[in-house]
């Protein structure tokens, strides 16, 4: 098992890293969070993995933080879940609102990630709800249970003609819409509130 690596980052690529570490190459698939965070090719890193071997071969997951690896770990004991789809999982939302989503059971939000079905998306939640540290969701704002789906949905698509991802972008709309908002108020708050 390897645990970490400490090398240099050579490539990043979409959910791909290219790692040298004395003189070894390492292909690591990550999270598109934990591209992000990462400095440019050139400089030295250390990533924690996951090495899964498969009958069509070896694949080497990576994480900048422990904590979203071993959120990794229990995303892969759900049924229907492997390591491919729990990194895509992990892309689609920052660490702390994919926690948040999961504790209160917001399978809705889940199910907009990428390659993540209604089915699969209720049955993490079912699953991993009472395993997950609330601590680490603390700093998000809880969500509004009573909204308007539409108008989160106008806005969503509005944010995204703006330049803004589409996970992103429905996390915004989302924590914005509060009491049956309208598109345009949610819109409105969201810029208000948008770091970019």
């Amino acid at each position: 098992m390897i645990s970490f690596l400490v090398g240099v980052i050579e490539e990043k690529n979409e959910n791909q890293l290219i790692m040298d570490v004395n003189g070894v190459g390492y292909d690591v698939c990550v999270s598109s969070n934990t591209l992000s965070s990462l400095p440019l090719a050139g400089e030295t890193v250390k990533i924690y993995t996951y090495l899964a071997v498969r009958e069509d071969g070896v694949y080497l997951y990576g994480f900048s933080s422990k904590e979203e690896r071993e959120l990794f770990y229990k995303l892969i004991t759900v049924s229907g879940v492997g390591p491919k789809l729990a990194i895509s999982i992990l892309s689609g939302l920052s660490l702390s609102d994919l926690i948040l989503a999961i504790i209160q059971e917001d399978s809705k939000l889940l199910s907009k990630i990428k390659g993540l079905g209604k089915k699969t998306a209720e049955r993490i939640c079912l699953e991993l709800k009472d395993k997950l540290d609330k601590n680490q969701s603390s700093d998000v704002a809880k969500f509004d249970t009573n909204y308007n789906e539409d108008a989160v949905q106008m806005a969503t698509d509005t944010l995204i003609s703006l330049g803004i991802n589409k996970n992103e972008a429905y996390m915004l709309a989302r924590a914005n819409a509060q009491n049956d908002a309208t598109a345009e108020e949610i819109i409105s708050k969201a810029l208000r509130g948008y770091k970019g």
